[in-house]
């Protein structure tokens, strides 16, 4: 499993810095490259759910931290207001990234209940991990001002279905985590959910 993960992240990677290119907001002409790369940045930051929970075993922390949550939504609305984009939004969007990633981290914790632990060293979170989310926030708060405009269109869960399974089909993404990044994109539509796959 963490090899195809690793693998997945990769290529979010790979995808997010090939559209990240394209400043572009997504608008009613149909491109929807502006949603690629928002999906894309989200399941980056999700793959990184495996290290953390890594981390937490290891060191037999919760994986819920309400204060760092809390700590991170409210750096989110001023990051999303000197960017322009609708705080609010940017709290509920986030607030699914934070709630998408304890989905993946609890998970493994179930796993390496029943089966085995990890095995190695667990990754460092203070100076490996956390840096990487850092750069995520930032890049996210900057995806969602391009696809803010499509938030209140009526074909917005669609538009958004049809990017991620576009996403997945160039990607091989993991299916194991499917449930977890459509949480994630359930704030992107101002309705809310992510078209026939919410």
């Amino acid at each position: 499993m963490n090899r195809s993960y690793r693998f997945g992240a990769s290529c979010a990677l790979a995808l997010a810095a090939c559209v990240a290119l394209a400043p572009s907001p997504a608008v009613a002409d149909g491109d929807d490259t502006a949603l690629t790369n928002l999906i894309a940045l989200a399941s980056q930051r999700l793959a990184l759910a495996e290290p953390v929970a890594r981390w937490k075993w290891a060191n037999h922390q919760a994986i819920t931290d309400t204060p760092r949550e809390n700590a991170l939504l409210a750096d989110v609305e001023k990051r999303a207001t000197a960017a322009n984009v609708d705080p609010a939004f940017a709290r509920a969007f986030f607030q699914d990234q934070i709630d998408a990633s304890k989905d993946v981290q609890n998970a493994l914790f179930a796993t390496w209940r029943s089966t085995q632990p990890p095995q190695g060293p667990a990754p460092d979170l203070a100076t490996s991990t956390r840096p990487q989310l850092d750069r995520l926030t930032q890049s996210l708060v900057t995806s969602l001002a391009r696809v803010q405009p499509l938030r209140t269109a009526d074909d917005c869960p669609s538009r958004v279905a049809q990017s991620l399974a576009n996403w997945k089909s160039l990607t091989r993404y993991d299916s194991a985590h499917a449930s977890a990044l459509t949480r994630a994109l359930g704030h992107v539509c101002e309705t809310g959910g992510v078209g026939a796959t919410g």
